[in-house]
């Protein structure tokens, strides 16, 4: 006679019971774990972690200061080769305008040489010495006296404070001709300091 405690397999009911859980939930969680995963998939799966390549696409702060400290040094680099450039154009103009100015400032004295010469003061002696000397120092800065009777008045260089019809002129004047200089002209190279003062006369 079989124990009705017992089942038809000879285990007792508790532990038929027991199997049979263990058996549903095993079987269970496959299923489980597939609708786990289905959802993950359906919602998204796990939280991603932040996008940085919006972060990556700003630039740095440093890098923005060197952009703008090298923007500032290759200015300054361009300002400088240019000023260099405008002052070795015009360091000759500025020597020959120094040079000009200081011959300017003889003027006087060179007229007062040029006076007493015309006078016959300087036809012998250490003065006379001392102006030829003088006279020829300047000369090497390119001094000259221009101006002298008989040469064709040319604007550019004279200037006529007097006219004076009925001069002598020589025999070939066919302009307008300088009969007496007044004050001698002087230039420095092609720079006229002065021009010659002199009076004029027409051929008739």
């Amino acid at each position: 006679m079989t124990d009705s405690r017992f089942s038809p397999d000879g285990t007792a009911p508790h532990e038929a019971d027991a199997v049979n859980t263990e058996a549903a939930n095993d079987a269970a969680a496959p299923a489980d774990s597939a609708s786990a995963e289905s959802a993950g998939a359906a919602g998204g799966g796990m939280p991603s972690a932040p996008d940085s390549s919006s972060a990556s696409e700003a630039p740095h702060p440093d890098t923005l200061l060197a952009a703008e400290r090298l923007n500032d040094l290759q200015r300054l680099n361009a300002e400088y080769v240019n000023y260099k450039r405008r002052v070795d154009r015009d360091r000759p103009l500025i020597q020959e305008r120094a040079i000009s100015d200081v011959l300017e400032a003889l003027l006087p004295v060179m007229d007062d040489i040029q006076g007493a010469r015309d006078h016959g003061d300087l036809s012998d002696g250490p003065f006379a010495a001392i102006a030829d000397k003088f006279e020829g120092t300047l000369g090497r800065f390119g001094f000259e006296r221009f101006g002298a009777v008989g040469e064709a008045f040319d604007p550019e260089f004279h200037e006529a404070l007097m006219h004076l019809p009925g001069a002598d002129l020589p025999a070939d004047a066919t302009s307008t001709t300088i009969v007496q200089v007044l004050q001698p002209g002087y230039r420095a190279g092609n720079r006229i300091i002065r021009p010659a003062r002199v009076a004029v006369a027409d051929p008739s």
